[in-house]
């Protein structure tokens, strides 16, 4: 079997891996790099996900890419002109030429000796085995299972006549118009979609186990689009970007400061729109703000659905499924035609990719994350996650930069391996994630820890994470650097530019 060379191999073409590809063509001219995609198609969440209404919950200034200005006059996005925009940034920067499709990455091995990985991928509907090499792995496959959602188990659920669909795999021919929906769930996915199947269905019901806290915020960012029309596009885009970065560290600094306070603020916003008692029954948490992420609703959506009948919502327990819906734990029985199960997701880490290292295979549970990116003693391999308390993309973006410094700080200093190593014994292990949410809660003893100091612990704040990823030193006593023996592979086989 023939062994295709790249400097680079990233994993995933969703909106971290054409990010990560436009970085490296930017900061590492003259290395090679491939994208693998084990899906058909590009764009990633932006692709898969179909269901009524898909749209971002973060702003696309800071969405988007640092380097590619948002144009268009919406802010909160839908998922199809997302999808553009990174199919598009794809395009203009030649990086989707570098995207081999249906290359689903199963395992890597690390070779200290020869300094480089060997990359395992299933090929096509057939399952070939194909194999790479590279000397740096870039994971850029999200976290969470792209194959299936998350369901609970629904007693009675084979009993119900209706028509039961997750949103991780919404039928292209399901038709809800004039027909009864209940959404099982009080989350982005769920506050998304009663809106708009309230458009064509006779009613929607919200069911939620408890509430979430839910914020409106306009649809445009009318600054951004004044600025536009006045400035220069990047000029524009730029100030836009560090003006909702600013005022969402503000924010978030302050929920979890004075959080009685943050919490009587956004609910606030909701009884003006709804009235006291219903808030206090279907909208009050009993967490404090940004235990779990806020929901977004664009100008306001979900409430003036629910204001105008066409939709409600039920706060209760299910009992079980029945042939004409579901019978709640208060014995109230809702009659549906269509259940959507918006329930959440399973993690997953690296995309269930299988790790060894010199022949050790490595559980990344048992390691610690550093400085968000990379992991104890596995040398040259870096994954793409961004924020829970921002946008995903900002702290992609730094990624990228500190994995291209790192890639040329070997280069400049003749050496073929990074590795971060935990050296310091007073370093104390705390959860990957500070996040109540039940999606994390059920999958963190999957993922790695990290430290209670720098550089092992996540900060989940974009001003500190610039000082450390794009102005702190890469040689920082914490990553070691090695030459292996064996000569470096011959010229890399180099994709067209």
């Amino acid at each position: 079997m023939t062994l295709e060379h790249f400097d680079m191999l990233i994993v995933g073409a969703g909106l971290s891996g054409i990010g990560a590809g436009f970085h490296l063509q930017k900061n590492c001219p003259g290395k090679s790099y491939v994208i693998l995609e084990g899906r058909e198609r590009s764009g990633g969440t932006w692709d898969l996900f179909r269901y009524p209404g898909i749209r971002s919950d973060s702003d696309m200034y800071t969405l988007g890419y640092s380097f590619k200005p948002w144009t268009e006059a919406k802010a909160i996005a839908d998922g199809p002109s997302i999808l553009n925009y990174v199919r598009e940034t794809a395009r203009e920067n030649g990086i989707d030429r570098h995207i081999r499709f249906g290359h689903m990455v199963k395992s890597a091995s690390w070779s200290s000796e020869d300094a480089a990985w060997t990359v395992e991928a299933e090929r096509g509907p057939e399952k070939e085995k194909v194999r790479f090499t590279c000397n740096f792995l870039f994971m850029c496959s999200g976290y969470y299972d792209y194959d299936q959602g998350y369901t609970p188990e629904f007693q009675g659920v084979d009993r119900f006549r209706g028509r039961v669909v997750h949103p991780q795999k919404w039928p292209e021919e399901l038709d809800y118009s004039g027909k009864r929906v209940v959404v099982i769930g009080s989350g982005a996915t769920a506050v998304t979609l009663v809106p708009e199947m309230a458009k064509d269905a006779s009613h929607v019901v919200m069911l939620q186990r408890s509430p979430t806290y839910v914020v409106s915020r306009p649809a445009e960012d009318g600054l951004a689009n004044w600025l536009r029309s006045k400035l220069p596009p990047k000029l524009a885009y730029g100030i836009t970007r560090w003006k909702n970065v600013l005022l969402g560290m503000a924010f978030f600094k302050y929920c979890r400061a004075k959080p009685e306070k943050a919490k009587q603020m956004i609910l606030q916003g909701v009884r003006e729109q709804l009235g006291s008692e219903f808030v206090k029954k279907h909208f009050t948490p009993a967490y404090n703000p940004w235990d779990q992420r806020l929901c977004l609703v664009p100008n306001g959506d979900l409430f003036d659905t629910i204001k105008e009948g066409r939709a409600s919502v039920v706060t209760d327990h299910i009992d079980t499924f029945t042939e004409k819906g579901i019978l709640l734990k208060s014995g109230k029985e809702l009659e549906a035609d269509v259940i959507v199960t918006a329930t959440g997701l399973n993690l997953k880490v690296l995309g269930g990719l299988q790790l060894s290292v010199d022949g050790r295979q490595v559980d990344l549970s048992d390691t610690m994350s550093y400085k968000g990116m990379m992991y104890s003693d596995v040398p040259n391999l870096a994954s793409a996650f961004g924020y829970t308390n921002a946008s995903w993309t900002l702290k992609c973006d730094l990624t990228c930069e500190y994995v291209c410094r790192l890639i040329n700080h070997m280069d400049a200093t003749g050496t073929r391996q990074a590795t971060p190593r935990l050296k310091d014994g007073t370093v104390e292990e705390e959860p990957w994630l500070d996040f109540t949410s039940g999606y994390v809660q059920r999958s963190l003893d999957k993922f790695p820890k990290q430290g209670s100091k720098k550089p092992w612990k996540l900060y989940q704040n974009y001003a500190l994470d610039i000082m450390a990823m794009k102005f702190g030193k890469v040689d920082d006593g914490v990553m070691e650097f090695a030459k292996p023996s064996a000569p470096a592979r011959g010229e890399p086989e180099r994709l067209a530019s």
